[in-house]
């Protein structure tokens, strides 16, 4: 019974943050939600007795992807001071 209702209880949170992910107008917001989405989307993997799925995308799909997505979103706001490189010629 306790099973059950943890796994409605994760299957209408990956809905609910899905939705807000695509309906946030705040891009800063929407990679935060996509990382959470992630990271609960593990755990619907663990809970589908898939440990290698829920390895890598906790990997792929959370890490690597959400600071992708960090830094990208770090560059469409165009914080002044980021980037301390060169100057292009």
């Amino acid at each position: 019974m306790l099973g059950a209702i943890l796994d409605f209880t994760l299957a209408a949170s990956l809905v609910w943050i899905a939705w807000r992910t695509g309906a946030t107008p705040y891009l800063f917001n929407a990679v935060v939600l996509f990382i959470v989405f992630g990271l609960l989307m593990t755990l619907a993997w663990v809970r589908l007795n898939a440990p290698d799925v829920a390895l890598a995308e906790t990997a792929i799909g959370t890490g690597l992807t959400g600071a992708l997505l960090l830094d990208a979103a770090a560059h469409i706001a165009g914080k002044p001071g980021r980037r301390k490189g060169k100057n292009p010629p």
